[in-house]
């Protein structure tokens, strides 16, 4: 089965009832945990962005402070690239660039305080520095005052 395109289903959906079109979002929601985040961030917490960063934050800093501190390097990069990609995944839901810096700047402030050698893995130096890109990509597209302000942050935090 080939997935329709977001025009074809935008389209389809305006000749929908507004009790059709609830139902088939329930549907959604149930099939995948990720439709039910989404629409969560939608419904509960697309009106307060500040909440919602600091909510993401928190859970942030706590899957960092439940890392494997030890020898074992291979889970350090695991449970690291398991945060990355749930902060990926929350900075999908806003859409916006700058929740998408605060939230990369948190990342990369907390890797680099976390005590993490770092330097020790390849991978884990390029895993930095691939964050420290995308805000460098993102930033061309706030205010200036803002621009100036995240770059001086993210200066600060240069291996």
């Amino acid at each position: 089965m080939k997935a329709a395109t977001v025009n074809e289903l935008k389209d389809e959906m305006k000749h929908l009832s507004a009790s059709k079109l609830l139902e088939l979002c329930t549907r959604l929601a149930r099939f995948k945990k990720e439709n039910k985040e989404l629409l969560t961030y939608l419904l509960f917490e697309a009106h307060d962005e500040d909440g919602y960063i600091k909510s993401v934050k928190d859970d942030m800093d706590i899957q960092f402070s439940e890392l494997a501190k030890g020898n074992n390097l291979y889970l350090l990069k695991k449970s690291i690239r398991k945060i990355v990609r749930s902060t990926n995944k929350f900075i999908r839901y806003t859409g916006s660039k700058t929740v998408e810096i605060q939230l990369l700047l948190h990342f990369c402030i907390q890797l680099k305080q976390s005590g993490i050698p770092i330097h020790k893995s390849t991978a884990l130096t390029k895993l930095y520095e691939q964050q420290r890109k995308k805000i460098k990509t993102a930033l061309p597209s706030l205010h200036e005052d803002l621009q100036h302000d995240y770059l001086k942050e993210l200066e600060s935090l240069q291996l």
